[in-house]
């Protein structure tokens, strides 16, 4: 079944996102996601689960001479975020590919890639009740692919010394670095994200190296609203190109 589609503008109408409009749509976990990426000047980048390809998008957009290739599980997804690059004039830099992660290693070379970057499904399958709509559940739920799945395929297509970065709940982020760890991405920053100031943490923003050396920073957190209720400084440069 075809799902409408909406059209919206970002970075101030210089990138334009097509999604669906009732399925799985971006958040801002992935534009924060998509702010601590700093690639070299032509670096590879992957993007494992990239849903509509917001996240190839901001990095084209802010990074012109970076490559980016997004896998994708689900069909329709894979073919907005196929368009959304032709849209923006982008497909000579980002590649959007239908495929499981798991299988990944058959559509990129392995140990190539310098970043590789993840907004993962967040909750096991018996935890919360599953979204009815098959689309956000994948999203949310480890029901097509598993963390060790992620971290297995962000190993194998990165570079020694590359980096992966991810952003998930806070209250799972135990279960990250013990993940990334085990398969040989050793974490190297762990930032908090709060909703609010003297709020507990809703979210970590966490970077680790291939074969890295044990030894992580914590910077100041970051807090995305303020008293007010409007975004703070840092989070509104996060909107702009």
């Amino acid at each position: 079944m075809t799902r409408p589609i909406t059209q919206d503008s970002f970075f101030n109408g210089h990138v334009c996102v097509r999604q669906t409009a009732d399925g799985y749509r971006f958040s801002i976990d992935a534009v924060i996601l998509a702010w601590h990426i700093t690639p070299a000047p032509g670096a590879r980048i992957v993007d494992l689960g990239t849903g509509c390809g917001i996240i190839p998008l901001i990095l084209a957009c802010r990074h012109p001479s970076v490559s980016i290739t997004g896998i994708e599980i689900q069909p329709q997804l894979a073919q907005i975020a196929t368009e959304n690059a032709a849209a923006n004039q982008m497909t000579d830099r980002v590649s959007i590919v239908c495929a499981d992660i798991r299988n990944a290693n058959d559509h990129l070379p392995a140990g190539k890639a310098d970043i590789v970057v993840c907004n993962p499904p967040f909750r096991k399958v018996a935890a919360g009740r599953i979204n009815p709509d098959e689309e956000r559940a994948i999203a949310r739920h480890e029901l097509a692919v598993t963390l060790k799945d992620i971290l297995a395929a962000a190993k194998r297509a990165l570079r020694t010394a590359g980096e992966f970065v991810v952003i998930y709940p806070a209250f799972r982020a135990p279960d990250m670095i013990c993940a990334m760890r085990e398969a040989g991405i050793e974490p190297k920053l762990v930032r908090t994200i709060h909703s609010r100031q003297h709020e507990e943490a809703r979210l970590v923003l966490i970077k680790g190296t291939r074969n890295g050396r044990p030894g992580a920073v914590i910077p100041s957190p970051l807090v995305i609203y303020d008293a007010d209720d409007r975004y703070t400084p840092e989070v509104e440069r996060m909107f702009l190109p």
